[in-house]
């Protein structure tokens, strides 16, 4: 029991938070690319399907970059507070 509860005390960082739904954005807009280059199969010559692909897979990256960026806070660890001095004194 004490295990779980452990896990329930550490708040992952905006920097994680911010990766995973750029990550979730990314295979979304590639799984849709996929689909729709599998739908244009017959209707459209290759190289028209690659350019639409090709749009949304830019859309992709950039719109998972842009996620990851503007939700990380920028810090790189948990926020330390400074220690008294070695001598006790305050």
């Amino acid at each position: 029991m004490t295990a779980v509860a452990a896990l329930y005390d550490i708040a992952a960082s905006g920097g994680v938070v911010g990766g995973v739904v750029a990550a979730a954005f990314f295979l979304v807009l590639i799984g849709v690319a996929f689909i729709l280059f599998l739908a244009l199969r017959r209707t459209l010559k290759i190289a028209f399907r690659l350019v639409v692909v090709g749009i949304i897979f830019v859309i992709a990256v950039v719109g998972s970059v842009s996620l990851w960026y503007f939700v990380s806070d920028g810090r790189k660890g948990p926020v330390r507070r400074p220690s008294p001095p070695m001598n006790g004194r305050r």
